[in-house]
């Protein structure tokens, strides 16, 4: 069993686990939030962009186990668990790096594949029992916005070339007259909505990497104690 300044690098890293542990928790809930609110309102991006609440619940699970795993390294005093523990956090690590600089690469081409979606959408704006009529009439609603560029987009691309009433600043309204209408486009409004919050898991992604490499430092200082005290042994 280790000693001294050892036993408490131990509690330590038992209780970053712990708190990883309920993080990893916390972003599979965040991830089952995003991918309800797409699935049931904004359908129209189609499932290929489910992808990034998908991202969400395996990283979450992933962190999860890892967090399992550490309590469990640490507390045994394992010293394969803990190092094991502090390879694949530091995996983690480097993949959260690739997946920020990707997602920073591919950033214009998401951009334009959710326009396509939403343009070829509206081409079905007609049934009025249509989840594409929910979707749109939610997230109009939702984001004060009228069409993918401006309301305009109706009379080019919707079936009867009409403005839907979910565009009127109130309800009912003459959609013919564009003062009562919003005027923002709902891409931009999306993508606005989309930079706000990556600005805070940004944030909280930066603040993770720093305690996850101060993990793997205090997972590897524990398992070389481990080591040497298997060899005194």
């Amino acid at each position: 069993m280790v000693e001294g300044g050892m036993k408490c690098v131990k509690y330590l890293l038992f209780a970053f686990n712990f708190l990883f542990f309920l993080a990893g928790i916390g972003v599979i809930v965040v991830g089952s939030i995003v991918e309800t609110k797409f699935r049931e309102d904004y359908d129209f991006f189609g499932t290929k962009f489910n992808a990034v609440s998908i991202f969400l619940i395996v990283v979450g699970s992933i962190i999860f186990l890892l967090g399992f795993f550490g309590c469990c390294g640490a507390w045994k005093e394992n010293y394969c668990m803990t190092m094991t523990f502090a390879v694949l956090l530091l995996l983690i690590f480097v993949l959260e790096i690739a997946g920020g600089i990707a997602g920073f690469v591919f950033r214009k081409q998401i951009e334009d594949e959710a326009k396509d979606a939403m343009l070829k959408t509206m081409g079905n704006y007609e049934n009025s029992k249509s989840k594409v009529v929910r979707t749109w009439d939610v997230a109009q609603g939702d984001f004060k916005c009228c069409g993918v560029d401006n309301y305009t987009d109706w009379t080019v691309h919707s079936p009867n070339k009409t403005i839907p009433q979910s565009c009127c600043k109130e309800h009912p309204c003459d959609t013919t007259d564009d003062t009562k209408l919003y005027q923002k486009g709902c891409l931009n409004s999306f993508i606005d909505w989309a930079k706000s919050k990556i600005l805070i898991i940004g944030g909280a992604g930066i603040g993770l990497a720093f305690v996850q490499i101060l993990g793997v430092i205090l997972a590897c200082c524990l398992a070389r104690t481990i080591k040497k005290e298997y060899e005194v042994v």
